[in-house]
């Protein structure tokens, strides 16, 4: 059989402090192309040697390391075995002493959710005509904290939406031009001197702001790109000796212009793996097209938006987000999707598996649990299911599969094998 892929599962403590039992190891079959499979293997947390005991203290062992007893709140969640299960990163050690739970969602918490996400909502569609997958992106993004690439065409009401979001939460917006000029000063600060203190002053570029919006950053330089990769993966920049913490919350939204590519720098692999999204705006509809012309008479655009929630709203969203219940077989799911995308031979046809030069890496898997469980708190869930995951996957894996230039010659597209792949493997 081709393929297996291995992943951690602890077994929480019982209620009483002690360990719990070795128990056996949970199973989840993925199919694959051609009736091959791989599975899934879910050890469990026993250790017998007792040099394990000094590992066991890993701070890497997430806070929701143990799965509490299902409450009457999650009707229609997937069903779990009876003991209670955690499921950890591939390379870390589960600890018979792990910290306590977090709880489910309660019906009261996940009403004030769906409230705060109307307003905000509310306050989108004021501004933007259409474009539902568009506002479902960045109220994921918002509610993780990750960033997103937009790839349209001029005039697509991409700056409205990022300016509309910041509004609607009362944060700072901030609109950077990128042109082949731009320095990494220019959006990150500089030092100047002052003559009159004779000393040397700091000036916090634009990117010091809640929302970010990066207009065109492919036309930016590689040093400037680069730039960014401090602020978007460790949430601050770094100015002569001293480093200065972004505001919280931090989203990037960036954009690219797919038809004009003269005089561009085509953004590496490294940094498009730091965005969490990747979307793909179309045109409006005709009727869509008139409402917006019918907004524009009415002076809908000319009056700025009032802040419908507060960041501290923002804040206890994200933290809710971080307890929406995901079952072990969907982690196995999306474990599953990120291996058949680094072996496609062995799952989908051979003629697209040739396509496809390199696969998603592991901050795939991180996206797509942390914006399934956006996506389920947005929908008014406490639980995952399948379907979020499919619904994200063009998302999550079209900038993050890389095609050769085979592809490009055939014009085959990068959806239609992240279709194949998906299928190969069987839904939970």
């Amino acid at each position: 059989m081709v393929g297996n892929v291995n992943a951690e599962e602890s077994v929480a403590d019982e209620q009483d402090g002690g360990p719990s039992e070795r128990t056996e190891a949970d199973e989840s079959t993925v199919g694959g192309h051609d009736g091959q499979s791989f599975t899934v293997v879910l050890p469990g947390s026993g250790r017998d040697d007792a040099g394990q005991d000094d590992r066991v203290q890993d701070d890497r062992v997430q806070d929701d390391a143990a799965v509490p007893e299902e409450p009457s709140s999650l009707a229609g969640a997937p069903e779990t075995s009876d003991d209670d299960v955690a499921v950890v990163g591939i390379d870390t050690v589960p600890s018979r002493t792990a910290p306590a739970p977090a709880r489910y969602l309660t019906p009261d918490e996940l009403h004030w959710a769906g409230e705060t996400v109307e307003a905000i909502s509310t306050a989108f569609a004021s501004k933007v005509v259409g474009q539902a997958r568009l506002q479902e992106t960045l109220l994921i993004a918002l509610l993780t904290g990750g960033h997103v690439l937009l790839e349209s065409v001029p005039g697509l009401a991409k700056t409205t939406a990022a300016q509309t979001i910041a509004q609607a939460v009362g944060g700072r917006f901030h609109r950077i031009q990128c042109t082949p000029d731009l320095l990494p000063s220019d959006i990150v600060g500089t030092q100047v001197y002052n003559q009159h203190s004779g000393t040397f002053e700091t000036q916090l570029g634009p990117v010091h702001a809640n929302f970010v919006l990066l207009d065109e950053i492919n036309r930016s330089s590689a040093k400037t790109q680069s730039a960014m990769l401090e602020a978007m993966q460790e949430r601050q920049t770094s100015i002569g000796d001293k480093s200065y913490a972004l505001p919280d919350p931090f989203l990037v939204l960036a954009t690219q212009n797919p038809i004009e590519q003269e005089g561009t720098y085509p953004l590496p692999e490294a940094q498009m793996d730091r965005f969490m999204l990747k979307d793909v705006l179309d045109y409006p509809s005709p009727a869509e097209e008139a409402e917006v012309l019918r907004r524009i008479d009415s002076g809908v655009f000319v009056t700025p938006s009032e802040p419908v929630v507060s960041v501290a709203d923002v804040k206890r969203l994200q933290a809710l987000v971080g307890r929406v219940y995901i079952d072990p077989a969907i982690v196995n799911y999306v474990v599953g999707i990120g291996y058949v995308t680094r072996h496609p031979r062995d799952y989908i046809e051979p003629r697209l598996a040739g396509y496809v030069d390199f696969g998603a890496s592991p901050r795939a898997s991180i996206a797509f649990t942390s914006a399934a469980r956006a996506r389920a708190l947005i929908d008014g869930r406490n639980h995952v299911v399948p379907d979020d995951v499919k619904a994200l996957t063009h998302r999550v894996l079209r900038h993050r599969v890389t095609l050769g230039f085979e592809a490009a010659a055939d014009e085959v597209a990068v959806e239609s094998i992240i279709d194949a792949m998906v299928n190969g493997i069987r839904t939970p």
